[in-house]
C-alpha cells in the first residue's frame, strides 16, 4: 500500500513541484495540497495522510502551529518540516511542535524522497546540515528547555548506551557492529526505550539525550561522553 502524503506550501509552483516528485513514486501517493496551515490542519482531518511535508513560514497559521495541531489529532500523521530556513530556533521548535524529521527545500528530491519513507516507516531524520547546527547549539551551551533526567533511570545499562550511539547518529546496523549484537537486537533496544521514555522516535530520543546530559558535545559532532557500561 502507498504512502499517503500531503504537501504544505504557501508557494503553488513550489507545492505543485513536491507534489509532482512525490506522486512519481510507485510507493507514495499525495492525497491533499494546502496552502496554509488553517488548509492544512482542516485537511489532515478529511484525508488522514501518513506523512504531512510541512512549510514552517506561511501567512496566517505558520508551520510550527499546524503541526501542533495536527499531531494532537486522533492518529495523527508524521510530520516532515521542508524549509529554507536552517536557523537552530526553526530545528528546535519544529522538533518540540512534533515533528518526526526537518529537511532544508535545496535537498536533492532523491534525500526528500527518502525522508519521506524514512518518517513513514516511525523513525525521525534530520538533514546533515541541520543536525550539525542542532548539536552545535547544546556544544554551545544554548539555552533550551530542560527534560527530566530521572526518565533515564527506567533504562538498563544496555539501553542507555544504545541511545548514547543513537544521539551520536549511528544507525542499528551501525550500532550492531559497536556493541557486537544483530540489528534485530538494536532494534529491540530503540523500540524498548522508546517506550520507556515516551517517546515518538529518534529524533526526540536525540533531544532527550543531550538535554539530559547523557551526551555532551565538545563543539564537534564527533566528541561524544564515553557510554555508562
Amino acid at each position: 500500500m502507498a504512502v499517503r502524503v500531503m504537501v504544505v506550501d504557501d508557494q503553488p509552483m513550489v507545492r505543485a513541484g513536491f507534489a509532482a516528485v512525490i506522486d512519481a513514486e510507485h510507493d507514495l501517493s499525495v492525497v491533499g495540497e494546502a496552502g496554509d496551515g488553517t488548509a492544512a490542519v482542516s485537511l489532515a482531518q478529511q484525508t488522514t495522510p501518513d506523512v504531512v511535508v510541512m512549510d514552517i513560514r506561511m501567512p496566517g497559521m505558520d508551520g510550527l502551529t499546524a503541526t501542533r495541531l495536527i499531531t494532537e489529532l486522533p492518529n495523527p500523521p508524521k510530520i516532515l518540516v521542508l524549509t529554507t530556513f536552517d536557523l537552530d530556533i526553526y530545528v528546535y521548535d519544529a522538533l518540540r511542535a512534533g515533528s518526526s524529521g526537518f529537511m532544508l527545500k535545496d535537498a536533492e528530491p532523491e534525500d526528500l524522497l527518502t525522508a519521506i519513507r524514512v518518517v513513514a516507516a516511525g523513525d525521525g531524520i534530520l538533514a546533515p546540515a541541520v543536525t550539525r547546527r542542532l548539536i552545535g547549539t547544546f556544544a554551545q551551551g544554548a539555552p533550551l528547555p530542560t527534560a527530566a533526567a530521572g526518565a533515564l533511570t527506567e533504562l538498563t545499562p544496555r539501553e542507555r548506551e544504545v541511545l548514547l550511539q543513537i544521539a551520536s547518529g549511528l544507525t542499528n546496523a551501525e550500532i550492531g557492529g559497536r556493541l557486537g549484537v544483530t540489528t534485530g537486537t538494536v532494534k529491540s533496544h530503540v523500540n524498548a526505550l522508546l517506550t520507556k521514555l515516551q517517546l515518538r522516535d529518534r529524533v526526540q530520543a536525540t533531544i532527550l539525550a543531550y538535554e539530559t546530559g547523557l551526551i555532551q558535545p565538545r563543539g564537534t559532532q564527533d566528541d561524544h561522553a564515553s557510554a555508562p557500561r
